[in-house]
């Protein structure tokens, strides 16, 4: 586990999740230290990451959303190391947590928390410990707080709430239903 990394989060427990150009700018002119990056491809994540960087924030690409970089195979990876300086990865492809690990990036696994199966692929997850990541994103950010705290049962890793965050009340929730911070589109929950 990337101990500076969780530090980081916890910190700073609002993180700027990015979908275009416009809220990259945006992000990047805020006191937000953390920026998932949701969009781009093969040719333009490289300078994506470079802003991010200049900014001095830490830049998470969702390896999944970049086109051609969503293949589920190692070599991803091996692009974002080698040919960005991003700090990490986020993906919902457990298989390239480990290699992200053995690269040296920080490794969020998301997870659609919709159903009870889900909760068993994360309970399979901690059991086994194959692919521990630094941090667990669940999806949608406003699940209740029960579902928070039995994810934090389940598993050891520190959990992030991403996804429908939309006002104070949302963070204040995720945050005291026990998440460790919360990711979220929404420009001005980035300035709380």
């Amino acid at each position: 586990m990337h101990r500076e990394f969780i530090e980081k989060i916890e910190d700073n427990p609002i993180i700027a999740a990015i979908k275009d150009d416009k809220g990259l700018e945006q992000a990047i002119r805020t006191e937000v230290e953390i920026i998932f990056i949701l969009y781009g491809d093969i040719c333009s994540i490289g300078q994506i990451v470079q802003k991010i960087k200049d900014a001095g924030k830490i830049a998470m690409v969702h390896v999944d959303l970049i086109t051609g970089l969503n293949n589920s195979k190692d070599v991803s990876l091996d692009f974002i190391k080698n040919n960005t300086r991003a700090d990490g990865i986020i993906t919902t492809k457990g298989n390239l947590i480990q290699h992200a690990k053995d690269l040296g990036l920080y490794t969020v696994l998301r997870y659609f928390v919709i159903d009870s199966m889900a909760l068993v692929n994360i309970e399979k997850q901690a059991a086994h410990g194959v692919c521990q990541p630094d941090v667990i994103e669940i999806l949608p950010g406003i699940v209740v707080s029960k579902i928070i705290k039995k994810v934090n049962g389940i598993s050891r890793v520190p959990v992030i709430a991403g996804g429908l965050i939309s006002d104070k009340e949302d963070v204040m929730n995720a945050l005291s239903g026990g998440a460790m911070a919360v990711s979220t589109t929404n420009k001005d929950v980035w300035e709380l």
